[in-house]
């Protein structure tokens, strides 16, 4: 932990510098989810932990809380200020190290006894290992599978002694319900540890019970966090799928460099280095002869297997769930620095003399030759061979020399202490360096004066849930509603339901990386239909940077239409399906007309919409030319243009592409006194535009569009935790449509009636109100949850009746048989060990 904080501080990352930490994900998701676990807590926060009213228009939470929160330090949230959300989040980070390196320190004493000074030191290379820097630490609940694979192989050692296997069961549901993806990497490698370690020690005859054993625990302990499973699983099930990657075998001497410490690659490679201790013993451990051929070769072998099943496509989806991550191919490297320190562990429990050392040296000194030229070599990594390499060869000596004699030795493996803290902070500063260089890490401003000032304004203008108050479009981070409070459309999630995600593109709003992440709408037309009274805006230069801006009159959240919907049941373009959904024309969707001039080429029709030749920026450029009644507000519908757009008071750049990026309704300013206005078009390729590329809002039919919702729909709303509830006008007939989409898990009642899965609305949700009716109450809850419970108060039966067994067959003492208690005979136990080590 001294190592993380020295590393960070070193380059002035906060809490120890005015370098933000907040990178990737981190800024986009964690943080702002901490700050709204803050919220739910403190009764700040819109809807619980089943429902998120603050994203997306309000979207399932659970899964994300299990994804994200669910690790035990989280809540360090809790004992702070919201401003300070970002330090608990570190802290939580730090706890994490440091409970894997403990837990790894008293699980190397299972494999072999030893000093637990030396244990703790590979230990603490194993928290501050490669991974934990540059692939985990932006991902605080990832850190918490660290802890959790040697908790786990201790729960896989008490299988080998037949012994706690209730207490076992217990913790491997910690592990899995503090995050079970990376809980999912740790419980495969526990088994091949234990797999490794009964092939070690010739168990062939106990095998089968020692095998069921743990199974049963894994089984069981898996079985009590199914709700986590369950309930992740139905989410991710019904989410927005993202685009697959391909799979790139990394370079076996890319694969090879990442074995040095304090050195980062500029792409995907498995990060697994445990440090320069870890290292060296780890490349001595085939001279050894101290430790048993058997035990060289199922270390060493396990080792090789583990790495060479990183290099295969479908053990690489194996260790991660069957499904190729989005991001690092190599999640799951964590696994081989486990492999690694417990390997190193078993050559330093029997104090490696000269000629080992100088084997393993030999191997350092080609790893670091044939891997010199390779990315992932810094001169951080010379500066930690040069110093820390040849420091700690040296201190491995000298701890051989001194074995028997204990002063000696106490100063050895301080000074080998000492270059374990420096070689780890070396490690740590270099990873925070070479990370800041590259452009893609630049730190979002979470928790600073600009977003304080924005969570204020946003507040002060909720009337939730009258109305709504959308953060968006400013942006902050991916998640902006969590982070500074409102009701907005934004929303950045692997779990983004599928239904609205294509329900709000389809609306005219835009989103990223395939649909998982959304963007709050930016024309008057969703604003209205959504309900959002007041939004924040970009403004001139202030203190704050941002404007809070008043919409017009808005819809209420719940309205009435017609049973049968009018008109199409699947508009064609957004505005098209505005209009049907706000009951009015409030669109002018004009016939686009093609410039035809001297030198510029002019749009095509065909079936696919208006093609667009290419045109760069500086040459003449294909236009097209529409007509709406003055005054209007001209929107343009083009999801995946990508190039400049060019209207007579607008210049803007969109960056679309097909699937992976689509752009919202993009404004382009207001008819003129002509009634006519032009579009130009320049991109470096040719591009596809919709058939319906322009629309023209009227203010005025919106207006009376809102009102008339207004008028008809709701007289009051609720919102609840996880349930909306609308009065209605006296004998509403029709289809009640909240401004909510449609995904599974709600169900509506009216009027008190049993509750019935809620409808679709054209993507939002809806119940039918009969032939009159004067209270819609729809609520949601997360599937996949009921089954959960059930499996886990099985499996919670399990573990009592076995319990209880266990407790009725246990002697007692002063029993006829005359058989020790439990107590006396595990005295007696370990006084016969005690007696035969002191015959040894």
């Amino acid at each position: 932990m001294a190592a993380y904080c020295i590393g960070s501080a070193g380059h002035g990352i906060y809490p120890f510098g005015p370098r933000g930490r907040a990178i990737n994900d981190l800024g986009n998701q964690f943080v702002p989810l901490h700050a709204h676990l803050w919220d739910l807590v403190h009764g700040a926060g819109g809807g619980d932990l089943f429902l998120n009213w603050n994203s997306g228009f309000g979207v399932p939470f659970l899964a994300d809380f299990f994804t994200y929160l669910a690790y035990p330090f989280s809540w360090l949230v809790l004992l702070f200020a919201r401003s300070a959300v970002d330090l608990p989040v570190f802290l939580g980070e730090l706890l994490c190290i440091g409970s894997a390196a403990a837990l790894m320190t008293g699980f190397l004493g299972r494999l072999r006894p030893g000093s637990p000074w030396l244990r703790a030191q590979l230990g603490a290379g194993y928290g501050v290992c490669a991974w934990a820097l540059n692939d985990a630490s932006a991902d605080p609940m990832w850190l918490w599978g660290l802890a959790a694979l040697p908790l786990l192989c201790t729960v896989m050692d008490w299988a080998l002694q037949r012994r706690r296997w209730v207490t076992g069961c217990l913790l491997v549901a910690v592990c899995w319900y503090g995050n079970f993806y990376t809980a999912a990497m740790a419980s495969l490698c526990a088994i091949l540890v234990l797999l490794a370690r009964m092939l070690m020690a010739g168990q062939c005859r106990a095998s089968l019970r020692i095998l069921l054993r743990a199974g049963s625990t894994l089984v069981v302990g898996v079985a009590l966090a199914a709700p986590v499973l369950l309930v992740c699983g139905a989410a991710s099930r019904d989410s927005q799928t993202p685009q697959p990657r391909a799979y790139h075998r990394v370079n076996p001497f890319d694969f090879l460099a990442q074995l040095l410490p304090a050195g980062r690659s500029p792409h995907s490679v498995p990060y697994m280095a445990i440090g320069m201790l870890g290292l060296v013993l780890l490349l001595s451990l085939p001279f050894l002869r101290a430790v048993p051929l058997r035990e060289r070769c199922a270390w060493l072998g396990l080792i090789a297997v583990v790495a060479a099943s990183f290099a295969w496509k479908p053990t690489v989806l194996l260790w991660h769930g069957l499904a190729l991550p989005n991001g690092s191919h190599y999640r799951a490297a964590f696994v081989l620095s486990a492999l690694m320190t417990m390997a190193a562990w078993s050559a330093l429990a029997r104090r490696p003399g000269p000629p080992p050392l100088l084997g393993g040296s030999v191997l350092l000194l080609v790893l670091a030759l044939i891997t010199a030229s390779r990315p992932g070599v810094h001169r951080y990594t010379w500066i930690s061979l040069a110093v820390v390499g040849t420091g700690t060869v040296s201190a491995l000596l000298a701890l051989h020399l001194t074995r028997g004699r204990r002063l000696p030795t106490r100063a050895v493996g301080a000074a080998l202490a000492a270059l374990v803290l420096l070689g780890s902070a070396l490690s740590a500063y270099a990873s925070t360096v070479l990370r800041d260089q590259m452009r893609f890490y630049a730190p979002h401003p979470t928790m600073n004066a600009q977003s304080e000032a924005a969570r204020t304004a946003v507040l002060v203008a909720s009337i939730w849930p009258v109305g709504r108050s959308d953060p968006g479009p400013h942006q902050f981070a991916d998640n902006d509603p969590l982070l500074v409070g409102g009701q907005g459309g934004s929303y950045y999630s692997s779990y983004v339901p599928a239904g609205t995600a294509h329900t709000l593109r389809a609306l005219g709003l835009g989103w990223y990386m395939h649909g998982r992440h959304l963007l709050s709408p930016g024309d008057d037309g969703s604003r209205a239909l959504f309900g959002i009274t007041s939004y924040l805006a970009a403004s001139r230069p202030t203190h704050s940077g941002f404007v809070q801006r008043r919409t017009g009159p808005a819809a209420p959240l719940v309205t009435v239409h017609p049973a049968d919907t009018t008109g199409p049941r699947h508009a064609d373009n957004p505005f098209a399906l505005q209009n049907l959904l706000l009951k009015d024309a409030v669109w002018n969707v004009p016939v686009p007309v093609p410039l035809s001039r001297a030198g510029v080429p002019a749009p095509v029709r065909d079936s696919q919409g208006w093609s667009v030749p290419a045109a760069p920026r500086d040459a003449p450029q294909p236009a097209l030319a529409v007509r709406c009644p003055v005054g209007s507000k001209v929107y343009l519908d083009a999801p995946w243009f990508a190039g400049r757009v060019h209207a007579p008071d607008t210049h803007v750049l969109l960056r679309g592409a097909r699937e992976k990026t689509s752009n919202r309704l993009q404004p382009l300013g207001t008819v003129p006194a002509s009634g006519s206005l032009a579009v130009a078009f320049s991109a470096t390729t040719a591009q596809t535009l919709p058939p319906a590329p322009v629309g023209c809002l009227s203010p005025s039919a919106l207006a009376h569009a809102a009102s008339r919702l207004r008028t008809t729909g709701a007289i009051t709303v609720t919102a609840g935790r996880h349930t909306m509830s609308a009065r209605l006008p006296r004998a509403s007939s029709g289809t009640a449509v909240f401004a909510i989409t449609a995904v599974p898990g709600w169900s509506c009642s009216v009027d008190g009636a049993a509750a019935l899965p809620g409808n679709s609305y054209h993507g939002l949700l809806a119940a039918p109100l009969g032939s009159g009716a004067t209270k819609v109450s729809c609520s949601y809850w997360p599937p996949g949850l009921t089954p959960g419970l059930a499996v886990t108060a099985a499996a919670l039966l399990t573990l009592i009746v076995v319990s209880t067994a266990c407790r009725l067959q246990r002697p007692t003492a002063g029993t006829a048989s005359g058989t020790l208690a439990p107590r006396t005979r595990r005295r007696a136990t370990a006084d016969q060990q005690s007696g035969h080590a002191r015959g040894r």
